[in-house]
């Protein structure tokens, strides 16, 4: 099963959500060792730092001298600064693809009318996009956007959300099927993947649609094609902790069996390569902080008990690491099996529902209708911006 791009053709519809803290360099490049050839977003970066040219968010967006496509997620409000952005990103041949965030669930940023909240208003979207598409376009870098499916079930705006993505030439949209209320609470509702295909299908337009939410394993991708009708899939949570799902993907939807799950002494040598590519990437003693969410995502399914999940919490060195994975080997046996159902344990964020935060009047019956005509620039900048990304 092939799918593009822009140019860029891949061994499977599978992409990678950009998750912060998470897909940066190092784990993409592991991801990339199971399944080459698939799209592997960046962390998101705020388009004000990369138009002027803030240190840490262009060290942010680094890629491998072999990685292709470039991907690259990007979150602004402000139609003038995401044109500058983009056109940084294609000028100085950083990217091969960049992706728009309309998804952003935090309160802080749609209390401002950003982020998620930025659907909510067709024409500031519109806007955006057309600056994004239109900067892009000259450089041949294919612009996409992903969204959720509105801020709460009385206001769901992913049926326009598309239409207006495709109107402006975007090369593909992707959707979280759940609203910014859920957060990451409850099931993803595929249902609304299939309306979303359907009507950009019934407004005649070629663009592919892809899914998001809750494909743990590679079943669950083939199941959510086959019952939206959805072009391809976007991987989040369903990785952390299991770069080899990308190789079960691919083997799934291209016809294939899929390999059984990983026995413990596969895990712990993959442990060990992560904590030594994020050591050169970040500094041992910064990666080591970093490297300790991952251990919980790596572990989780297989019965190593509960001190050694405590040390794993706490390491400190790549020596250390070595030690707690050599004594999980010698206890546990590298023959060891996940649990039944081990991967389906839900990784990542689960909190939600959760109060969504919107500027004051929206919910006006008057106000709302006057949104969709609104172009007016959020202030959210600097909510996101003191991260550099």
């Amino acid at each position: 099963m092939t799918f593009s791009i822009g140019s860029h053709e891949l061994a499977a519809p599978v992409v990678l959500a950009p998750m912060a803290g998470v897909t940066n360099a190092p784990f993409r490049a592991l991801c990339r060792r199971y399944a080459d050839g698939l799209v592997y977003v960046n962390e998101m970066v705020m388009a004000t730092p990369v138009v002027h040219a803030n240190a840490k968010t262009h060290r942010m967006i680094s890629f491998g001298p072999d990685e292709r496509p470039r991907s690259q997620q990007i979150y602004g409000s402000d139609p003038n600064v995401m044109g500058q952005a983009v056109h940084r990103l294609c000028d100085d041949g950083r990217v091969d693809h960049i992706d728009i965030n309309f998804g952003c669930p935090a309160a802080k940023v749609t209390r401002r009318g950003g982020g998620a909240a930025v659907p909510a208003r067709p024409e500031l979207l519109r806007s955006i996009l057309r600056s994004a598409v239109s900067n892009a376009a000259p450089y041949g870098v294919p612009v996409t956007a992903k969204f959720r499916m509105g801020l709460f079930d009385d206001w769901l705006t992913h049926l326009r959300t598309g239409e207006v993505c495709a109107e402006e030439g975007v090369a593909a949209i992707a959707m979280h099927a759940r609203t910014v209320e859920q957060h990451y609470s409850g099931e993803a509702r595929w249902e609304a993947i299939g309306e979303l295909k359907a009507h950009i299908v019934g407004l005649g337009y070629d663009i592919p649609v892809l899914g998001n939410g809750d494909i743990w394993e590679a079943s669950d991708a083939v199941a959510m094609m086959e019952q939206t009708g959805c072009d391809g899939v976007v991987i989040g949570r369903g990785c952390l902790g299991r770069p080899w799902l990308f190789a079960d993907l691919v083997d799934a939807l291209n016809g294939r069996d899929v390999a059984p799950s990983r026995l413990l002494g596969e895990v712990v040598s993959v442990m060990a390569d992560h904590a030594r590519m994020l050591a050169d990437h970040l500094g041992e003693n910064h990666a080591l902080r970093d490297f300790r969410k991952h251990t919980g995502w790596y572990m989780s399914g297989y019965p190593i008990g509960s001190e050694f999940r405590r040390r794993f919490a706490m390491v400190a060195t790549l020596d250390e690491l070595d030690d707690i994975l050599g004594e999980v080997l010698d206890q546990c046996g590298a023959e060891t099996r996940i649990v039944d159902g081990g991967e389906r344990i839900k990784r990542g964020h689960t909190r939600g529902p959760t109060k969504v935060s919107i500027p004051d009047g929206w919910l006006d019956g008057q106000q709302r209708a006057a949104l969709d005509t609104d172009v007016t620039v959020p202030d959210d900048d600097q909510q996101m911006a003191m991260s550099g990304g």
